[in-house]
């Protein structure tokens, strides 16, 4: 049976074998048919509206394509031939319908029907992604909330710094899943801008009413220039790119807790859900959801440069180059729709282990508090840090703790330091110090919370 074809009257032979495999997108796009299905159901619409179609045409292609849609869902599409999603729906649609399926084409062209259908599925990958950030968000809070009271170091260039709470790092990791949920909301802004009408390149000689199908198809605008339209793909590249940050932020996460999981840390525990063990080693409880999760950024990266790579050096218009655009863009939002909710399982099931971020305190995570002390006596602040290294510098010549330097040694340092030591400030002073708004302390870690819950709270029912 001779395989259906969108082109081919000015051409002689039959294209080659090798440039059918190379030429071939339906493997990739398919996943595209409800778009071009939607997308050709407005059109019939359009064009009914133009005086194109009468009343009984327009509703055998009406039923035709929902007959299409149906089969598709049933499976009709698994190993089709078709070159590409197009194809194959304008066949199925000829199968349903007939010759009339053959005026579903009039005025437009697959430049424009594929920067609509893949504008559309950017759109709900958009909502689908949105939606994982949040529950990791909403899991993170979770925790955060049942954190307050834990204490535990906090960490700069991977060396203990100050004492801070376990809910301030779980916010800090928080605190950027709004940003990218503001960044695919600013995507899909700019995404929201119909191409059909567009046709090949310079509009349609139809006089199809865009602003009709605008609103059919629910895109905010009309795009303004049809070479543009057909053309670009730099809604692709955002998309990615924001989503590679999605990735990147999901592997700061994974890369921090897998460290925290580590016997030498031993701060978290993962729950046995979400861990998995070794072939040769019984007592093995691989944290293997961070490590994968950590790993799968480097994907979203290849797929960002690959995206950019294609579009290098186009010219307006569309170029079948634009054909490597869904390959990338497919792979980064499936990728970060299997990472999320793996990761969001874990972090909502893992037990922190109080005991072992006690014993990690350590006296040294007081020397700032020190100078600071230092500085409020009127000591400035340069000096008071300078002095502080010294004292620091002597408790480890002494081979004691930096609160237990002898009042004599101290007091060669300088004369406050002696009744400062004998304050033995707790954690619980040190982190309630840092008051400022978007600190460590009970109050700000708790109005985090409350705004973070309001972040990244379940839409409300209609």
């Amino acid at each position: 049976m001779e395989s259906h074809q969108l082109w081919g009257g000015r051409f002689q032979s039959r294209p080659h074998e090798a440039l059918v495999k190379l030429n071939e997108s339906l493997s990739v796009d398919y996943r595209l048919w409800p778009y071009d299905v939607r997308v050709a159901a407005a059109w019939v619409d359009g064009l009914t509206g133009a005086g194109l179609l009468d009343a009984t045409e327009r509703a055998l292609l009406a039923e035709g394509l929902g007959r299409v849609s149906a089969r598709l869902a049933g499976g009709a599409g698994d190993g089709a031939q078709d070159e590409d999603v197009h194809t194959l729906v304008e066949r199925l649609l000829y199968e349903e319908v007939g010759d009339v399926a053959g005026k579903l084409n009039t005025g437009r062209s697959r430049n424009d029907q594929v920067a609509t259908d893949l504008r559309l599925w950017c759109l709900d990958a958009i909502d689908a992604v949105d939606r994982e950030i949040a529950a990791l968000g909403r899991a993170l809070v979770s925790q955060a909330e049942r954190g307050v009271d834990l204490i535990l170091p906090g960490y700069t260039h991977g060396q203990r710094a100050q004492p801070i709470r376990w809910a301030y790092v779980l916010l800090g990791h928080a605190w950027p899943l709004v940003r990218d949920r503001q960044r695919l909301a600013d995507a899909a802004d700019r995404i929201s801008e119909l191409p059909l009408g567009s046709a090949a390149l310079a509009g349609s000689a139809i006089a199809v009413d865009r602003e009709s199908l605008r609103q059919s198809l629910g895109f905010q605008r009309v795009a303004s220039n049809g070479l543009d339209a057909t053309g670009s793909r730099d809604y692709v590249a955002e998309l990615i790119f924001a989503l590679a940050l999605v990735a990147t932020h999901a592997s700061r996460l994974a890369g921090e807790l897998f460290t925290y999981t580590s016997s030498e840390y031993g701060f978290v525990r993962l729950s046995e859900s979400f861990c998995t063990g070794s072939s040769l080693l019984p007592q093995k409880r691989n944290p293997d959801v961070l490590e994968i999760a950590r790993a799968k950024q480097s994907r979203l990266v290849g797929d960002l440069v690959s995206i950019l790579s294609v579009m290098r050096g186009l010219p307006a218009g569309y170029s079948k180059d634009l054909q490597e655009d869904k390959a990338p863009l497919f792979d980064a939002v499936d990728t970060v729709l299997l990472t999320l909710p793996a990761l969001c399982g874990a972090v909502a099931e893992m037990e922190p282990l109080p005991e072992r971020m006690s014993q990690a305190l350590d006296a040294s995570l007081l020397a700032t508090d020190l100078a600071d002390d230092l500085a409020v006596e009127g000591v400035p602040f340069r000096q008071a840090h300078e002095l502080i290294g010294n004292l620091v510098r002597a408790a480890e010549s002494l081979g004691v703790a930096l609160m237990d330097v002898p009042a004599g040694t101290a007091a060669t340092v300088h004369k406050l330091l002696p009744e400062m030591l004998a304050r033995r400030r707790s954690w619980e002073d040190s982190v309630e110090r840092r008051a400022t708004a978007g600190g460590s302390s009970r109050a700000s870690v708790r109005a985090q919370v409350a705004r973070l819950s309001q972040e990244f709270a379940l839409p409300e029912s209609p």
